[in-house]
């Protein structure tokens, strides 16, 4: 019987604690509010202008990107390029 009883006050006491916590957490909050308003009004101004320039170093990214994959394989698609134009000039008009 005494478990029991000492298990319901734990189970008491910790409700009460969490009960607690969570007043002074709204509490902070409340406080803090505008704060966090500031917080949120500079990101999205810092949003509206890193944005558009993290875009433009992405393209130019891009771009490199591309030139570096490209360049090497140069010669491989005008090779490939010129098979297909004697292979397509070589072959026969299908008959309609």
């Amino acid at each position: 019987m005494d478990l029991a009883f000492g298990a319901v006050v734990l189970f008491a006491a910790v409700v009460a604690l969490v009960v607690t916590l969570a007043f002074l957490k709204l509490i902070v909050r409340l406080i803090l509010l505008p704060l966090l308003l500031i917080k949120f009004v500079v990101a999205a101004i810092l949003t509206v202008v890193v944005g558009p320039v993290l875009f433009l170093v992405g393209l130019i990214l891009a771009a490199v990107l591309a030139a570096v994959l490209v360049v090497p394989l140069a010669p491989f698609l005008i090779v490939g390029g010129l098979v297909w134009l004697l292979v397509r000039a070589n072959r026969r008009p299908a008959v309609a």
